[in-house]
């Protein structure tokens, strides 16, 4: 790997291992990926979450809930790429699964009010389009104050 600072090289490490295994990686597999001490890795969680760019389990900081637009639980967005299935955080990181791995991808989800299934897809970099509509009931700009509710 370059000579990226550690916290780089751990955001490397948990999406490589995600796109690798359709799973988001613990502390310890982090560790073992990049050869540095666990607790390194936990701090580095910390760090990448203040810069807003993962989500810790809130009651174990080395495991992680989210890293954008990957899922470190099952959802309600499932997304099936590159052979592998992978889950989203909502319908908006579904697409952005697709255009994270570079690849065509299909999410099975359905409708949060309704109950109604929908298909997403992603062919050649571009999603195909339906007639579907997003609703986002936390402004943008406020995700982060509860990111697992948004």
């Amino acid at each position: 790997m370059p000579d990226y600072d550690l916290d780089t090289k751990v955001k490397l490490a948990i999406y490589e291992i995600t796109a690798e295994t359709g799973r988001i990686p613990n502390s310890s597999a982090v560790s073992h990926k990049i050869d540095i001490d666990e607790s390194e890795v936990v701090t580095a969680f910390g760090r990448l979450h203040a810069k807003r760019l993962l989500l810790p389990e809130p009651d174990d900081p080395s495991r992680i809930r989210m890293a954008p637009p990957f899922s470190g639980i099952a959802t309600a967005f499932p997304v099936e790429a590159n052979g592998r299935n992978y889950f989203a955080n909502c319908v908006w990181d579904a697409y952005g699964i697709a255009a994270a791995l570079h690849c065509d991808a299909v999410s099975r989800a359905s409708d949060g009010h309704t109950g109604e299934p929908l298909t997403l897809e992603v062919k050649n970099g571009q999603p195909v389009l339906k007639p579907y509509v997003a609703h986002f009931a936390v402004p943008a700009a406020h995700w982060w104050d509860n990111l697992i509710f948004t």
